[in-house]
């Protein structure tokens, strides 16, 4: 079944001019709930209610604020935001082109599959090709939902191209934030191990087909057993991971552990019992000769 484009406009760079479609991409398949009365079964409508006053506001009533000190609000009409949205272009407006390697995928937010218009194929694939060609990737601005979105157009499966909005800089949180550690000193045997484990993990390509989302699957297993009436059968809680020694951590992933390495102390001996006069030997054990 084809895609259906979700939107057009026109790619402008210099005196080109290509016109596209736009096609989502990629969407969440996550299970979602509703709020039901718990008494009745039936499902709950959302109500504003004043922070102060604790009064029902009424959607009529609401007008959006933006608050530039706690608690303090400055208030906008629907005319006014309109007023400073940008002006309304169907140009897809490329302005630069860099690297690919320059980008960092922390940039990139939701992604499009770009398409040709009408009259567009040869364009449309001569700029894919060019991009493969260069190894670089268009940074452009794109209009919608009344704003200028920051975009990255990129080659992709070498025949076509994609489009991703892009986190603007002040977006992005700085990954040195996070608290890293020192300097860290590796032995060449623990990288050595390290790769080995990376190797006899490693695949070829990347399949997605592989992976299925569990806790959907596990969702929709157990919506079908309420709507038979069944029970259902809560899986036990894992066990939490043990941190051990990295090296030995290691040296176990990859079956490396030595396994002529001594058992566990079992404690001492305990002695054998005495048959006392009269009483059988414990089995297996003669008793003692009498003499006398």
């Amino acid at each position: 079944m084809a895609l259906r484009a979700t939107g057009s406009g026109t790619i402008s760079f210099g005196l080109v001019s290509i016109p596209f479609k736009i096609y989502t991409a990629a969407s969440s398949q996550n299970v979602s709930f509703n709020l039901l009365n718990k008494k009745t079964g039936h499902r709950l409508k959302q109500q504003y209610v004043d922070a102060v006053d604790g009064t029902l506001v009424e959607r009529d009533q609401m007008v959006k604020g933006y608050e530039f000190a706690k608690d303090q609000y400055v208030q906008f009409s629907e005319e006014e935001l309109k007023k400073l949205e940008s002006a309304k272009t169907n140009s897809l407006d490329l302005v630069e082109f860099v690297p690919e390697d320059s980008v960092d995928v922390v940039y990139l937010e939701k992604g499009y599959y770009i398409g040709p218009d009408k009259g567009g194929d040869k364009a449309y694939r001569l700029l894919a090709a060019a991009m493969i060609k260069t190894k670089t990737i268009a940074v452009g601005r794109y209009w919608t939902r009344g704003r200028e979105q920051l975009v990255l157009i990129r080659p992709y499966h070498r025949k076509g191209m994609m489009m991703h909005y892009a986190y603007y800089a002040n977006e992005v949180r700085n990954f040195d934030e996070i608290g890293l550690p020192g300097e860290v000193a590796f032995k060449d045997v623990e990288i050595e191990l390290a790769q080995k484990l990376i190797e006899q993990l490693g695949s070829d390509e990347f399949k997605a087909d592989k992976y299925r989302d569990e806790y959907e699957d596990r969702v929709r297993a157990a919506v079908e057993a309420k709507i038979a009436g069944q029970d259902i059968v809560v899986a036990e809680e894992a066990p939490k991971a043990q941190i051990i020694d990295l090296f030995e951590a290691l040296k176990r992933s990859l079956g490396t552990g030595s396994k002529d390495e001594a058992p566990a102390s079992a404690g001492p001996k305990k002695a054998e019992p005495r048959a006392e006069e009269g009483e059988a030997a414990p089995a297996g054990k003669k008793g003692r000769k009498k003499t006398g």
